[in-house]
């Protein structure tokens, strides 16, 4: 790279972190890890009429939590601080007033008004209103005016705001790193607003000048920016800058049908779009961090939409990722987002999970259902099922029966209880009532040898075992339930299937 990396992520504070912007988030911070560089956020708050209360703190609580946290950013090595455009407002006035002198960009008076005249004019004649060279001169602006009136206008308090000069009939034979060489006719474009009437400046200006002052190397950002990208390198050109490189990511599009995903498309198939929590007067959204999913799991599904490193491998640390990626292998297609999957990444973290980590976590469920319950225990229970579960949250489920005798037998394992059944129990509770080493590996060895002697069928007394015991033909090895139990339990849970059953 001829220059060091610097890259960044740019949110507006608007609401809750989408998970598009969080894949926008981590593609910026592999790219810096893999380039040595730095990931910095900048907060554009730009559009007060837009912002959210609590989504600022939101947007640093979610990348922390997936442990892609910037390295500057507002309150923390502000090397090119202020790192929030809000409390950069009076350096942009500057700039857009050197694009007025140099030509780039002139004053429009033109009232809301007068522009939904023009726009209903032109869509009574079949046409597109777009404010550009073919009308400009012929609209309320500097163009037209004497440089006087512009002046005496704006000293009399009349709102304005100021208009880029888009080049005419010129074709920008631009690169993307995604996308390779891409042309636009700047013909085709429209003069965009660079600084409005209350004082503050468009995205478009904050955002060039911002990425320059904090000495930004490439720009990442999502392809809805690529109809920006011919603006955004004309104002390069007008200040004499350097333009960064420009990458645009596809699009991470709905599980169903076509399109980007969204909020209302979490709702309808019940799995979240958000990293964390969000709550509104309108209600509340889930976040995968309160949907029981690991940080880990949710960066590596993220990283795989719309990017892998040209093997079959699924499973990657963070520090994996980030010697492999390369903005060269991310697709140019959008991303199908696949709730199931996502669950099939969270299982592969879990099972990976140190069993007294995740003991810590399945306690609160049992002891809020009144159940005292030792740790040693709950670490041997974890152990046992955490192959079959995608959260903690599903342990309970998949292990009640460790803590609570079942209340009711599964019907259809029931037609294992056959008429000789109460009679073979009874023999078992003999059986495991003169055992005194209660472990597994003893109880199933005695068992055994018992049925062998006695040539009894291994599924005439295994199945309604368990059945006994768990209330149906689910659960890990059978003896280490029973060993887990108790020897007391055990008995008194199999009588109690005799007299149910």
């Amino acid at each position: 790279m001829s220059k060091p990396v610097r890259v960044r992520f740019a949110p507006s504070p608007t609401g809750p972190l989408h998970i598009g912007g969080v894949r926008t988030a981590l593609f910026n911070y592999l790219f810096a890890k893999k380039h040595n560089g730095v990931f910095y956020l900048r907060i554009e708050d730009t559009d007060q009429n837009r912002f959210v209360p609590g989504a600022e703190q939101y947007i640093f609580e979610a990348l922390d939590w997936l442990g892609i946290a910037p390295s500057e950013t507002v309150g923390k090595n502000e090397k090119f601080g202020p790192y929030r455009q809000s409390e950069r407002k009076a350096m942009y006035q500057q700039y857009a007033d050197a694009l007025i002198a140099s030509g780039n960009a002139y004053y429009a008076f033109d009232t809301a008004e007068a522009l939904d005249a023009h726009r209903k004019q032109h869509e009574e004649q079949g046409k597109t209103f777009i404010y550009n060279h073919h009308n400009r001169e012929k609209l309320d602006n500097s163009l037209v005016l004497s440089a006087e009136e512009t002046q005496t206008r704006i000293g009399n308090g009349e709102d304005f705001v100021i208009r880029f000069k888009t080049p005419v009939n010129e074709t920008l034979h631009l690169h993307d790193i995604i996308r390779g060489d891409v042309k636009f006719d700047t013909n085709l474009l429209d003069d965009k607003v660079l600084f409005k009437s209350d004082g503050m400046p468009t995205y478009h200006l904050a955002n060039i000048v911002d990425d320059h002052l904090m000495e930004t190397s490439h720009v990442i950002r999502g392809e809805e920016w690529l109809p920006s990208m011919p603006l955004h390198v004309l104002l390069y050109r007008a200040f004499g800058w350097d333009a960064p490189e420009f990458a645009h990511l596809p699009l991470i599009l709905k599980p169903i049908g076509n399109g980007k995903l969204s909020k209302r498309d979490g709702d309808k198939l019940g799995f979240p779009v958000f990293p964390l929590q969000w709550e509104t007067t309108e209600g509340i959204s889930s976040g995968y961090r309160e949907a029981g999913f690991f940080p880990e799991a949710v960066v590596n599904f993220l990283a795989l939409l719309g990017w892998n490193d040209g093997t079959d491998k699924e499973i990657f640390s963070l520090d994996e990722l980030a010697q492999s990626f390369d903005l060269a292998r991310v697709h140019k297609s959008g991303a199908k987002f696949d709730p199931e999957k996502n669950k099939w990444f969270n299982h592969q973290y879990l099972i990976k999970q140190d069993d007294e980590a995740l003991a810590k976590a399945f306690a609160p469920i049992v002891y809020e259902k009144g159940i005292a319950v030792d740790y040693t225990t709950l670490v041997r229970v974890v152990s046992l099922i955490k192959e079959r579960a995608h959260f903690v949250s599903e342990f309970w489920d998949l292990a009640d029966y460790f803590f609570v005798a079942p209340s009711s037998y599964d019907e259809k394992a029931a037609k294992n209880w056959k008429e000789e059944t109460p009679e073979l129990m009874r023999r078992v509770i003999d059986v495991f009532a003169n055992i005194e080493d209660f472990t597994s590996a003893n109880i199933e060895t005695i068992l055994k040898d018992w049925m062998a002697q006695n040539e009894i069928g291994m599924g005439k007394v295994m199945q309604p075992l368990r059945l006994s015991l768990v209330g149906a033909l689910k659960g890990p090895h059978l003896f280490d339930i029973i060993e887990i139990i108790g020897k007391e339990e055990t008995i008194k849970r199999i009588q109690t299937a005799i007299d149910k059953l």
